[in-house]
């Protein structure tokens, strides 16, 4: 079979196919949402309870379980110091609680003390919240059409040199010629 014959079969056999997006299903070249990140987190442990906590801005979320049994703590007091700022929790549940701080945490690592009394237990947990600045916030880039059409037309002039190249060697064997 001829080099021409087989140069645009191999082409449109590797050319990817395109999908096209139904009603509703557009994936156009729209606004993209960000990625969401993930909640800064604390746990404080002792071989009686677990703590671990969520804060989304000045909202803190606190869970509270047994730590043999990971089971809720039902009936619990809790009282937390976080950076020297004392905050009541307030039940939500058994082993949920809420509280809200005074301002969000800034960046680094602040000290978390946890005062819990369940019935007559009484424990103090200890642990850290390290809040990390968004370091690659910036580091995704979104190519464009242009950057692609420019590898397109780089990758067509590779292809058409090399095809130049193979009809020049070929028609230089038939005289005679070596390469």
């Amino acid at each position: 079979m001829a080099l021409a014959t087989i140069l645009p079969l191999a082409v449109w056999a590797a050319w990817p196919s395109t999908a096209r997006a139904g009603d509703g299903h557009d994936h156009g070249d729209g606004a993209k949402e960000p990625a969401a990140a993930a909640l800064p987190r604390f746990t404080a442990t002792s071989e009686a309870f677990e703590l671990v906590g969520v804060i989304d801005g000045k909202q803190l979320t606190l869970y509270l379980d047994h730590a043999p049994t990971n089971a809720p703590v039902k009936g619990a007091q809790l009282s937390l110091n976080i950076g020297g700022a004392q905050l009541a929790a307030k039940a939500q549940g058994d082993g949920e609680f809420t509280a809200t701080l005074a301002q969000e945490p800034k960046p680094g690592v602040t000290p978390v003390t946890a005062t819990i009394t369940a019935g007559n237990e009484s424990d103090l947990l200890a642990g850290e919240i390290d809040i990390h600045a968004d370091e690659h916030a910036d580091t995704h880039v979104d190519r464009s059409w242009k950057f692609w059409a420019a590898w397109g037309v780089g990758a067509a002039v590779v292809l058409g040199g090399l095809a130049a190249l193979r009809k020049r060697m070929r028609r230089g064997n038939r005289f005679g010629e070596t390469a």
